[in-house]
């Protein structure tokens, strides 16, 4: 399998091995860093065993892949559609406003992500690295960063304005300055966004991002 159709578990077993919790070849991210579960490609019996062992019963995560059937010891709990749309080359650009943010910053960003939801975002997040915001009056009004690095590739994640602020392109300039660091590294940026979102699609699009797969947020609890 492409390693963006499977992008956690490649994050997980890779870079990220020193934020991972293990159990054979099931493994997750450390609760307060995010919700996600890796599995293999095509998971084995032993592997969903090991997974629901290193959840525990009555526990959540969450698998981010295309569709996956589910063995009977193992629920639905919710479930999203996502697209996933990789960076056309040399896309990045620096921006001179863009401040680096680190742990002093987490409860901004906790508010901000709070107020705007742009998908998870916990008291570790931060660890994931190459965070950039933007401020006004010294308050943070705009964010953006970084979150799984399969091989070749690192994710854009938690791209969020204030909505006093939005309709400035303030995204825009957050998204291109993560990636030009992303792409400083030799890695190509992607991300992913909701699948009814068609706005932040075409928006993306417009940037001359391309889809590269269509994807689903299973969250998933052993029974």
């Amino acid at each position: 399998m492409d390693v963006l159709k499977n992008p956690m578990y490649y994050a997980l077993t890779g870079t990220h091995s020193g934020l991972a919790e293990t159990r054979g070849r099931a493994c997750r991210y450390a609760a307060q860093v995010a919700p996600f579960l890796g599995l293999p490609d095509e998971p084995t019996e032993q592997d969903w065993a090991d997974a629901a062992s290193l959840l525990g019963v009555g526990h959540t995560a969450a698998l981010m892949r295309p569709d996956l059937p589910l063995p009977e010891d193992f629920k639905l709990v919710q479930q999203f559609d996502l697209v996933q749309l990789v960076a056309p080359e040399s896309f990045g650009v620096e921006d001179p406003e863009a401040v680096v943010l680190n742990a002093d910053d987490v409860p901004e960003m906790l508010a901000l992500t709070e107020l705007t939801e742009p998908g998870p975002f916990r008291t570790r997040t931060i660890e994931f690295g190459g965070y950039l915001g933007l401020r006004a009056q010294g308050a943070l009004i705009a964010m953006a960063g970084e979150r799984c690095r399969p091989p070749g590739y690192v994710e854009i994640s938690a791209v969020c304005t204030d909505p006093a602020y939005r309709g400035k392109g303030l995204a825009t300039r957050l998204i291109r300055a993560v990636a030009a660091g992303i792409e400083g590294e030799g890695a190509r940026p992607f991300l992913h966004t909701g699948g009814t979102n068609l706005r932040a699609i075409r928006l993306y699009e417009s940037l001359g991002f391309t889809v590269s797969n269509r994807m689903k947020v299973l969250v998933v609890q052993p029974v």
